[in-house]
């Protein structure tokens, strides 16, 4: 799903992500609730930020990433969690492009999303390159998700991919 967001389109910066597991919900711009198998998934959309929400039957998690006021815990590279019965894997990652090089790679993120019954991107009014965007989806008895968010005026891009699955007992890693 594909939208414009209400909402100025401020300059915040790459730089000023942070990233919060276990936050309560947050205001969000545009949602998309998602039912897989086992878990009910909800992306939100949150100005230039995003929170994921999870539940399944096992218990709940949040993950947010966004500029919070009064944060100085910068965006992680890697987190590595137990979660109550869930191993949470969280990886991030900065790529800096040039203009010409950032508007092809915004366009074809966008189409990706946009179709995905999975994806929600939300785009600010005045740039079309200026967006954020998530999709989810379950493998393997896993839920998986992936977040952009794009800053065209420093050519930024933030990559973001979660996993959250059950934890195996060590036990039965060895059968």
């Amino acid at each position: 799903m594909l939208t414009t967001l209400n909402t100025a389109y401020t300059d915040t910066r790459a730089a000023d992500l942070a990233w919060v597991l276990g936050r309560e919900p947050l205001p969000a711009l545009a949602t998309l609730d998602i039912e897989l198998p086992d878990a009910k998934l909800q992306l939100r959309l949150l100005g230039a930020s995003h929170q994921v929400l999870l539940e399944e039957e096992r218990g709940s998690c949040s993950e947010t990433v966004a500029c919070i006021a009064g944060s100085s815990t910068p965006l992680p590279l890697g987190v590595a969690k137990r979660v109550g019965d869930w191993e949470y894997e969280f990886a991030a990652r900065v790529e800096t492009l040039s203009h010409g090089s950032f508007a092809g790679r915004a366009q074809e993120l966008l189409a990706l999303v946009a179709d995905h019954p999975n994806g929600l991107a939300g785009v600010f009014p005045g740039s079309p390159h200026a967006f954020t965007a998530m999709l989810a989806q379950r493998h393997e008895g896993q839920v998986h998700w992936r977040t952009w968010h794009a800053y065209p005026q420093d050519g930024q891009l933030v990559a973001t991919r979660t996993r959250v699955g059950v934890r195996i007992p060590a036990a039965a890693q060895c059968v």
